[in-house]
């Protein structure tokens, strides 16, 4: 799992200097109480702004554990709007010391979730008092039975670590297909889609890019919402052909569907990519922190100062960014006419972290090109968990058409 704009949480301490660039970067003028209201608006949209392009160190454990009953095969959880859905899911406990896979749910209580225990991976789940639930499911290629080797790819920063599972025994084929994996969480995510790319004959590159924790970090250290990190996406295309690729599809992931797009119509290899397939994607940054604000019950004003401080020179000094976001270059359902690709659209109604209507909205200006697949409980980029069959099939129909 993971969330495009974390939580703010707790009161941030600002001193009176930052409060003054923030009310000179926003504009902000104003006497008396009129000036500590805007303040703290400015001050909320800062801290707001910071938290979406700074990644983070640690993943939190935000799940409590009430019995593990490993004779019996059951784990009971806190209950949440993400433990208590249907399908297989991972669970990392013990600050990401161990991990388990998890399936059926056996009983549902007002605060709790008892599901059968799949396995065990690593760790001592008996001994877990709290972890994360994540539709991760495999944390390694080993998981997926296939053949695959770690690689680097050549990027501007330095090596990226990234796994290549050939479409067969003997090596890669002439179709390839590469994921990119979303916001604060790293190549293992696009584990899930290996397998119905390399049934229909696709050699699956999972790569890292830029402030993942993996791929080497830029100079500022931010996130750049998909406008930076598409060039680590052209390195991979660049990789993919020297190794014989001649054709590519492109798969984003949350974020990761930001990067694709980017990478889309900005790729010198452009013409070599037939198709992508958006995961729980974010079409539109400025609707994804909107929706951000109000789940946090703050004023939309917030979410529109964050965005117009992550996209402005003045704000650079508040965000870290080293280089302004440009949101209208990532806005695709205003450039929506600026795609040329075939493109399946997977999301659910209840994604929870990016709304679907950017994806809706995508697919109803470009039917002629958006397949869009809708989900109405799965969450977010817990597609594949909640409902494999589906999301299955409706990959290798795509690719089929293809």
């Amino acid at each position: 799992m993971h969330d495009p704009q974390p939580p703010i949480g707790r009161q941030h301490a600002v001193s009176r200097s930052l409060l003054g660039s923030i009310l000179a970067v926003t504009g902000i003028a104003v006497a008396g109480s009129a000036l500590v209201v805007l303040g703290t608006a400015g001050v909320l949209a800062a801290v707001m702004a910071k938290t979406i392009v700074t990644p983070p160190s640690k993943r939190k454990d935000d799940t409590r554990v009430f019995a593990v009953d490993l004779a019996g095969g059951t784990l009971t959880l806190q209950r949440h709007r993400d433990s208590v859905l249907p399908g297989d899911y991972s669970f990392f406990f013990s600050g990401g010391t161990g991990h388990a896979k998890v399936g059926e749910i056996t009983e549902r209580t007002a605060g709790t979730v008892t599901r059968r225990i799949i396995s065990v991976d690593y760790g001592d789940l008996a001994g877990a008092r709290r972890g994360r639930f994540s539709g991760w499911l495999y944390t390694t290629p080993a998981d997926l039975g296939l053949p695959w080797q770690a690689v680097a790819v050549p990027t501007d920063l330095g090596p990226a670590p990234a796994w290549l599972v050939p479409s067969t025994p003997d090596g890669p084929a002439d179709h390839w297909a590469i994921q990119v994996h979303g916001r604060a969480v790293r190549r293992e995510e696009g584990l899930r889609a290996v397998p119905v790319f390399c049934q229909a004959g696709y050699t699956s590159l999972l790569i890292s890019y830029r402030n993942d924790g993996d791929a080497p970090a830029s100079v500022d250290g931010c996130y750049g919402l998909g406008d930076t990190e598409w060039l680590d996406v052209e390195a991979a295309i660049s990789f993919a052909v020297e190794r014989g690729a001649r054709s590519i599809v492109l798969m984003g992931w949350s974020m990761g569907g930001a990067i694709v797009l980017q990478a889309l119509t900005r790729s010198t290899h452009a013409h070599l990519i037939i198709g992508v397939v958006l995961e729980s994607p974010v079409i539109d940054w400025a609707d994804v922190v909107a929706a951000q604000a109000i789940d946090r019950r703050l004023p939309r004003q917030i979410a529109t100062g964050a965005v117009a401080l992550m996209g402005s020179r003045r704000g650079q000094r508040l965000t870290g960014l080293g280089t302004p976001i440009d949101f209208g270059r990532l806005d695709f359902v205003a450039r929506a006419r600026d795609l040329n690709r075939s493109v399946l659209l997977l999301h659910s109604d209840d994604d929870g972290f990016v709304p679907a209507t950017g994806s809706r909205r995508l697919a109803e200006r470009r039917p002629d090109l958006v397949t869009f697949v809708s989900f109405t409980e799965a969450r977010h980029t817990k597609l594949f968990n909640y409902d494999p069959v589906r999301w299955n099939g409706a990959i290798a129909a795509w690719l089929a058409e293809l």
